[in-house]
């Protein structure tokens, strides 16, 4: 089955500019890391995605839980109160919390790589 990442992306802008939020509220109500959201809202990296990312993304938008992940799979996406289906997906879940730990470790280089540049530039100033 084919997945459409583009599709994703479209759902997830329109639904962003209908709660007039900035990428930065998503990432921060969602827990799912800026440079993500970026990716994903931009459709610039396809890769396979946690279905705990797609989901944190959806229920922080205000849908069901598996409403992204009908969105990529071509589904209609279910009722904000229709029960949540388990897919099992235990090797996914530690695949996610991995890739939550990366995103916070690639936040924090680009801070320090931030700062260092502040540095650098105050030292060559001198």
């Amino acid at each position: 089955m084919a997945e459409d990442w583009a599709a994703v992306a479209k759902a997830i802008n329109a639904r962003v500019n209908e709660l007039g939020w900035l990428q930065r509220e998503l990432a921060k109500r969602s827990h799912v890391s800026q440079a993500v959201v970026r990716e994903i809202q931009h459709h610039v990296v396809e890769r396979r995605r946690s279905p705990r990312t797609l989901e944190s993304l959806s229920v922080a938008l205000g849908w069901h839980p598996q409403h992204l992940d009908a969105v990529l799979h071509g589904r209609k996406p279910p009722a904000p109160d229709e029960p949540k289906i388990d897919r099992g997906d235990t090797v996914w879940s530690r695949l996610d919390s991995l890739e939550r730990r990366m995103d916070a470790i690639t936040d924090r280089l680009d801070d320090l790589k931030a700062d260092l540049a502040t540095v650098i530039d105050y030292v060559r100033k001198r």
